[in-house]
C-alpha cells in the first residue's frame, strides 16, 4: 500500500510523462510535485516505486517512466474525469454531430470511427449495431433433393436466406406444414429462446419439424454472427507516428493484422458492451491488443435504451486518459442519439 507521499509522486510522474513523453527525473519531480522534498528523498521513493513495478528506468536515461501497472493504479485511484454535457461539447464535436444522420446507420458508424480518430489522434473503432435476434417469420422452400432454402425475416423487415442440406428429402407439403407450425409456435422469440425451448420440446416434436427447427436456429445463429462481425476502424496510420513505436515494425505488423482480421476486436468490443460506462484496458490487459505500449478505452452505445454496440480508442499507454474518457463517452452518447433519431 502506498503512502500519501508515494502516491503524490507517482501521480506527478505519470502526468509529467504523459505531457512530455520523456523520462522524469528526481529534480523535475522536486519542482513539480508540490512536496517539500529533496531530490535525494525523491530518489529513494522512486526506488521503492520501481521495486513495486509501478515505474521503470529506461537504459538510456536516469529518469523513470510509468509501467502498465503504474498506469493502472493511476487510472483507478488518481484520475478524475467528469462526463461532458452534450449541451456544452467542444466546437469540433458539435460540428461532427451535425453530420450524423439517423437514416444512414452505416454512415453514422463510419463517421463515429473517424470522429474518434480525429479527436484522439489515435485509432477509432466502432462495432455496428447488432441485429435483433428475433424471428418474425420463418419459411422453408424446397430447392432440390435434400436442399432447402430457409428464409428468416426480422421484425424490422430485414430478410436473410440460408441454404441447408438435409439428411432426407422433404416434399413441398411437408415444408409448408413445418413453416406454418413454426410460425405459429415460435415466431417472435429470440434465437436463444427458441434454442432453449427446443431443448425442452425436442421429444414432443415430430421428427421432421424438430430437424427443420434445429436447422433454422443454426441459420439464425450464423446470421447473428455475421451481423456482429462488422467493425469499422479509422486512423490506423496514426500509430506510425507514435514515439518509440512507429519504428517497431514487428509489433506494428501484428497490430495491423488485428485491425485487418477484426474478429478479435469484435470480441473485445462485445465484452465491453456488457459493462456500464467507459472501460480502460492498459498495456495488453484486453488480450486483444496485446502490447505493453498500447491501451484501449471503450464504451457501449445505446439505441432507445438498449445497448446495441461499442466504440473506443486504441492508442499509446502514454495517453491523456481523462481526455480519452471524455471523447469516448461523449461519442457513444452522440452515436446513440443519432441512431435513435434524437437531436
Amino acid at each position: 500500500m502506498l503512502d500519501d507521499r508515494a502516491r503524490t509522486l507517482l501521480k506527478a510522474l505519470v502526468e509529467r510523462y504523459i505531457a512530455d513523453g520523456t523520462p522524469v527525473g528526481s529534480r523535475t519531480l522536486s519542482r513539480t510535485s508540490g512536496l517539500d522534498l529533496s531530490p535525494a528523498t525523491i530518489r529513494n521513493v522512486m526506488a521503492d516505486l520501481e521495486e513495486l513495478g509501478l515505474i521503470a528506468s529506461p537504459h538510456t536515461s536516469a529518469g523513470r517512466i510509468p509501467t502498465a501497472r503504474g498506469y493502472r493504479l493511476f487510472v483507478d485511484t488518481m484520475l478524475t474525469a467528469r462526463p461532458l454535457d452534450l449541451a456544452s461539447v467542444p466546437a469540433e464535436v458539435a460540428a461532427a454531430r451535425e453530420q450524423l444522420h439517423p437514416d444512414q446507420p452505416q454512415r453514422v458508424i463510419a463517421q463515429a470511427a473517424s470522429l474518434l480518430s480525429s479527436l484522439s489522434h489515435f485509432v477509432g473503432v466502432v462495432s455496428a449495431p447488432r441485429k435483433a435476434s428475433v424471428f418474425h417469420h420463418i419459411e422453408f422452400l424446397r430447392l432440390g433433393e435434400k436442399r432447402v432454402l430457409v428464409i428468416l425475416v426480422a421484425p424490422d423487415g430485414d430478410v436473410q436466406n440460408r441454404v441447408i442440406f438435409t439428411a432426407r428429402d422433404y416434399s413441398g407439403a411437408e415444408l409448408v406444414e413445418a413453416t406454418n407450425y413454426l410460425n405459429m409456435h415460435y415466431a417472435g422469440l429470440s434465437v436463444e429462446e427458441v434454442r432453449e425451448r427446443l431443448k425442452r420440446e425436442i421429444d414432443a416434436l415430430r421428427g421432421e419439424i424438430a430437424l427443420l427447427m434445429q436447422a433454422a436456429v443454426q441459420a439464425g445463429t450464423e446470421v447473428l454472427a455475421e451481423s456482429s462481425d462488422n467493425v469499422v476502424v479509422s486512423g490506423e496510420r496514426n500509430l506510425l507516428t507514435m514515439q518509440d513505436y512507429g519504428s517497431d515494425m514487428s509489433s506494428l505488423r501484428r497490430l495491423f493484422d488485428v485491425f485487418e482480421q477484426k474478429t478479435e476486436l469484435m470480441r473485445l468490443l462485445d465484452v465491453s458492451s456488457r459493462a456500464e460506462g467507459v472501460r480502460i484496458y492498459i498495456g495488453g490487459e484486453s488480450h486483444v491488443v496485446p502490447f505493453e505500449e498500447l491501451s484501449v478505452v471503450t464504451a457501449p452505445y445505446e439505441v432507445d435504451g438498449r445497448v446495441v454496440g461499442t466504440l473506443g480508442v486504441i492508442g499509446p499507454t502514454r495517453m491523456a486518459y481523462d481526455r480519452m474518457i471524455q471523447i469516448v463517452d461523449i461519442t457513444a452518447r452522440l452515436v446513440g442519439n443519432a441512431l435513435s433519431g434524437k437531436p
